[in-house]
């Protein structure tokens, strides 16, 4: 069996179309071994959805965690139906789980109706996997009515339970989009409600051990299979603050930082019902610093235009971090010549040239941005002077300016984000050094699926510092729901009691009203 640096993108994709167009595959006696357990004991899960297709994606997996002995492809069988007995099959067809990507699965499943739920399975041997439910987004004309969306993230799990998506499977949703740390790299914490097993994540298998554990909580296995998921990452999927292909500042010294990224971003394709194409130049690319394009557009009919951003992998490193070293810290701009820099970006420049014109294009409908972290100014010092984040966009002040430019020429513009662990919402405004200046959209940065906050006690302060911000809260750990309408949108944030608890309850914690074509805030 070859290598895994030897499995190249066209092979990836020869195997996706393979699956997607409902074509068997040979099966042989090597291929259909027989299993002594369930061999799907992470779930199963859908994602990068559109209006006529949909990615499934499984991992066979031993008891344990361990992987299945042997090195061999193994055959695995999918079926697609409109109905949950699966008498009405809708597409079928075999793909191959495959050693070199961890014996996972991606089945681009296409030519399905649009705006149509379907149930999905995977057969392996004489195994059945759980059923899962997903749908395909309206056709890019259609007069959508409604679209709710939950949005999540930073689940580190020795902070806590994920029992949100227990509470999150009750919600009625069209799609969770998730926006970042689906693992953490650590190996303890303090005050640890769970120890993860496996130490510092740095190689491969650790990032498919970590991957594994946390696909392995029934409560994320039961959300992932209620509804297609759009997924893009932060810094944890690899380490603490990392900048493009700059090592961060968390665990022990890296030797090789980009051969330690191409193992995280191979670990998370195996891990994430996404399509094979993100992968631009396959595994064997990744060793050689080639990009994973997560970044992407999605219609929702005409209701809706989803688009997610990447900004890790195309950034320019954080600047004036104190004592010089990697990663983050709260800067004063006046004392950083470099903050301002018009050539630094977030995103990249290849990134910044495709938002523009997408934007250009989201004319009607909502603009619904999926981005990591905390979208407008937060000074965190009272009174005069600034003092500013330098790994998020405040760090990055021209990138900012120049898609508040394109946010201008976008319909409804709505940022949902993640990161800060804690609840932030509030007015984009089209310059954040004007008081004065005019909201041109809203942004509402969730808190954490179990991630602790490290706000301080500064809440309070920061918001009468910032007012573009309209609330705050640092506490409160779930996801927020967003429902758009043609002439509305609802943004509800759900938090749970007590995230030490499996069994703690959800309420509401506010809920905000924002009208069509008028970008303001009001809290009912």
């Amino acid at each position: 069996m070859a290598p895994a640096a030897a499995l190249d993108r066209r092979r990836l994709l020869q195997l996706a179309a393979a699956s997607a167009g409902g074509l068997w595959l040979p099966r042989t006696a090597a291929s259909q071994p027989r299993f002594s357990a369930n061999p799907f004991a992470l779930g199963v899960a859908s994602g990068s959805p559109s209006h006529d297709s949909v990615v499934l994606w499984t991992r066979l997996l031993a008891p344990g965690l361990s992987p299945w002995p042997g090195v061999e492809p193994v055959t695995v069988r999918w079926e697609v139906a409109h109905d949950e007995q699966f008498s009405r099959i809708a597409r079928s067809g075999q793909a191959q789980a495959l050693p070199e990507l961890a014996h996972s699965v991606h089945v681009e499943v296409a030519g399905l109706d649009p705006d149509r739920w379907y149930f999905y399975r995977f057969l392996a041997g004489d195994t059945q996997s759980a059923t899962g439910r997903t749908r395909t987004f309206p056709a890019p004309g259609a007069l959508a009515q409604q679209l709710r969306l939950a949005y999540a993230s930073c689940q580190r799990w020795e902070h806590g339970y994920f029992s949100a998506y227990r509470h999150m499977l009750g919600e009625n949703l069209d799609a969770v989009l998730f926006l970042g740390d689906y693992i953490y790299e650590y190996p303890n914490s303090a005050a640890a409600v769970r120890v993860p097993t496996g130490g510092w994540v740095l190689k491969l298998d650790d990032y498919r051990q970590r991957y594994a554990l946390h696909k392995g909580e029934a409560e994320l296995q039961a959300m992932h299979a209620a509804c297609p998921w759009l997924v893009t990452w932060d810094d944890h999927e690899v380490q603490n603050d990392y900048a493009g292909l700059q090592a961060g500042d968390s665990g022990p010294p890296v030797v090789n930082f980009p051969a330690r990224r191409a193992a995280a971003y191979q670990a998370f394709y195996e891990h994430m019902p996404v399509r094979a194409a993100v992968l631009t130049q396959g595994v064997a690319g990744l060793a050689a610093g080639a990009e994973v394009r997560l970044y992407s557009r999605q219609r929702f009919g005409q209701l809706a235009t989803i688009v997610l951003l990447d900004d890790r992998q195309y950034r320019d490193p954080q600047v004036c971090s104190r004592g010089g070293k990697l990663g983050s810290s709260e800067v004063n701009p006046a004392a950083c010549p470099a903050w301002n820099d018009p050539g630094r970006t977030l995103l990249g420049a290849a990134q910044e040239r495709w938002l523009d014109g997408e934007l250009s294009r989201s004319a009607t409908g909502w603009t619904i941005i999926g981005q990591q972290t905390l979208f407008g100014r937060r000074d965190n010092l009272p009174g005069p002077g600034q003092s500013l984040w330098n790994d998020g966009w405040d760090g990055y002040a021209a990138a900012r300016g120049r898609l508040l430019q394109s946010l201008q020429r976008a319909a409804n513009p709505v940022l949902l984000g993640g990161d800060m662990h804690e609840n932030w919402v509030g007015h984009v405004k089209a310059d954040y050094s004007r008081p004065d200046s005019a909201a041109i959209g809203v942004e509402f940065c969730g808190t954490s699926i179990t991630s602790r906050s490290s706000d301080k006690g500064r809440t309070a302060q920061r918001l009468a510092e910032n007012p573009h911000f309209v609330f705050a809260d640092a506490q409160q750990k779930g996801y927020g729901v967003a429902e758009f309408t043609p002439g509305r949108l609802t943004t509800t944030l759900r938090m749970v009691d007590d995230v030490t608890r499996k069994d703690t309850r959800i309420q509401t914690l506010a809920r905000f009203v924002v009208e069509s074509g008028r970008p303001q805030l009001e809290q009912t």
